[in-house]
């Protein structure tokens, strides 16, 4: 039993590296009165080109009152803590 532990273990230490992280900045928008906002999502990385990323963001930020206005572009984490700013309150948040 405890050889079953390690070796699942063992696995589950080398595959989490091994994990790409994806987000996606993208544009969205309130109706009534118009309010627009530039986010920063992360998306599964099966989800990880424009196209996917918008099936997934959709239904996130309908459920916040806001509609998607397009995906801008995915990218890995290398480039994450480059667009901190320009997102503001709308890094990470759906």
């Amino acid at each position: 039993m405890m050889k079953h532990a390690l070796i699942a273990f063992a696995f589950m230490a080398f595959a989490a590296p091994a994990q790409a992280q994806c987000y996606a900045d993208y544009k969205a928008k309130q109706d009534n009165p118009l309010r627009l906002h530039y986010g920063v999502a992360q998306v599964p990385d099966n989800a990880c080109s424009p196209g996917a990323a918008a099936a997934v963001l959709t239904p996130r930020l309908a459920a916040g009152g806001w509609v998607l206005l397009n995906v801008v572009s995915t990218f890995g984490p290398e480039s994450l803590q480059s667009k901190k700013a320009s997102a503001g309150g709308y890094f990470l948040r759906y």
